[in-house]
């Protein structure tokens, strides 16, 4: 493996006219590269050498994305961080970090934790040709070196850091080597065959392994146009998809489900997409769409480590209907359950999974000695060998000894169209032990319509209750529910079942 710096180059020469960004705001790759290297020769110039951290904290643009490229030309460590995060939290978090430099749009749109860093950057108008730095603005010249820094980099060193959800406690970065980007890219492009012929969309945050790794990095390692969004919106998903004229796309399980609920096939009509990633049989089979990839990974377990293929049409009969998550353990990486039951991870060779948390004092490694990465998740291997994921173990249910699969009993009950945006989670049994509370967002609880989809399941997985609320906690880097705040949640009416 190269670094991400030979990737832009290498890209630039193949296929200087790829066009990537914001939809609506698309720059052509030779364009974007150029500036960029204007841009690290700017960032070495003010002190920021090969190995220094520079924490982004601000929405997806355009500009967002050229930084990034000039900090990897750079030889720059770039960490993408929720901006919608409290100033609080973000100080925390920056404790563990020890940033050299912030950066966002414009310096004013940082907090007080972000702006007490030792370098304070904005890159709103670098492809108009300056950058700002501690309060001065800053002109680019045509980069008159050689080569860039980040040429020469080792490719296990880190080339950046995305974070977790931090659903339970502070969010943790993870350290992500050049071989981490350059090999996930690469998987993710063979997986769905991408090309320079496609043109790919991945609508969630940046800070996400998902559209920034699937998404933008494995766009450019296939030489296709990568399109982007500020945030994902249900309402002008599909326009944009017909207006781009996308043919790949990534989104994650939370709006697919959105979609399924708050779009049509009629929205979608004349759409060019090919493929996908996340998806299940329903979507494709309600938008036309031929073959998609579900899976399970997460930034430390090498972004994305097992995928399952659907195919418009496909029914395949799995325990659980835990398919959507799991599958088939990817080329480089090896997996497997212990007696606890929870799924372990070893990339076949270095860099492949995540480098270890960062923490003050530098990197914490998060693997044991045969490199093995406990991944917290509990899982099973099927007849075939693949991977079925069935939950966090911090965050599972058991009913009379049983395992509920939360995903699955989530899954049946969205059947029910009266339910706007639903979530399983547990309460304390009238005899003790654990009892199934359907949360569900809707008008008025479709009583009948809950009995009857829970009819089909077994007695343990069935909710004792359904909480009537107005919203349901979700992260905001990739949609998931934050099932342990479900219990903060104001409940509008209790419903017994």
């Amino acid at each position: 493996m190269t670094t991400v710096a030979r990737l832009l180059l290498d890209r630039v020469e193949q296929r200087p006219d790829l066009r990537l960004g914001v939809a609506g705001d698309l720059v052509r790759l030779d364009e974007a590269v150029a500036t960029a290297l204007s841009g690290a020769e700017l960032l070495a110039d003010s002190g920021l050498r090969p190995g220094s951290r520079i924490a982004v904290t601000a929405g997806t643009s355009t500009d967002q994305l050229v930084f990034w490229m000039a900090c990897q030309l750079a030889g720059v460590e770039v960490a993408m961080v929720n901006p919608t995060y409290p100033d609080d939290l973000l100080g925390e978090m920056f404790e563990q970090l020890r940033p050299d430099a912030v950066a966002a749009g414009l310096p004013e749109d940082l907090g007080p934790a972000a702006r007490g860093q030792r370098s304070v950057w904005g890159y709103d108008g670098l492809r108009e040709g300056s950058l700002h730095r501690d309060g001065e603005q800053h002109g680019l010249a045509t980069s008159s070196r050689a080569a860039p820094a980040g040429l020469s980099a080792d490719p296990l060193s880190v080339a950046g850091y995305q974070h977790t959800s931090g659903t339970t406690g502070l969010p943790k970065f993870c350290a992500q080597s050049h071989t981490y980007f350059r090999a996930l890219g690469r998987f993710i492009a063979d997986a769905l065959c991408i090309g320079p012929d496609d043109r790919v969309y991945a609508p969630l945050p940046s800070f996400h392994i998902n559209p920034f790794g699937y998404g933008f990095v494995g766009g450019l390692t296939a030489g296709a146009d990568v399109v982007m969004a500020t945030r994902f919106s249900a309402s002008d998903f599909w326009p944009t998809v017909l207006r781009e004229g996308i043919t790949v796309m990534f989104l994650h399980a939370p709006p697919v489900e959105i979609l399924k609920r708050r779009t049509t096939p009629q929205d979608a009509q004349g759409h060019a997409v090919r493929a996908m990633f996340f998806t299940d049989v329903d979507f494709l089979d309600t938008f036309g769409i031929g073959v998609g990839l579900s899976g399970y990974g997460s930034t430390e377990a090498a972004g994305l480590c097992h995928t399952w293929t659907w195919r418009r049409g496909d029914r395949p009969d799995v325990p659980e209907g835990a398919s959507r998550v799991g599958g088939t353990v990817r080329h480089d990486v090896e997996a497997k359950v212990d007696d606890d039951g929870q799924i372990l991870v070893r990339g076949r060779e270095p860099g492949i999974l995540f480098s270890g948390y960062r923490g003050a004092d530098g990197l914490v490694p998060a693997t044991d000695d045969e490199g093995w990465f406990a991944t917290g998740d509990l899982g099973r291997m099927d007849e075939q060998g693949r991977l079925v994921f069935l939950e966090r173990m911090a965050e599972s249910i058991r009913v009379k000894g049983e395992f509920v699969p939360i995903g699955h009993v989530e899954q049946v009950h969205a059947q029910v169209g009266a339910l706007r945006d639903l979530a399983v989670w547990k309460r304390d049994g009238p005899l003790g032990g654990d009892e199934v509370v359907l949360y569900a967002v809707c008008d008025e609880v479709p009583l009948d319509e809950v009995r009857a989809v829970g009819a089909g399941l077994p007695p343990f997985m069935r909710p004792a209750a359904v909480a009537r609320v107005a919203g349901l906690p979700r992260d905001a880097a990739a949609g998931k529910v934050q099932r342990r705040r479900l219990v903060d949640v104001p409940v509008l009416e209790w419903v017994s079942l």
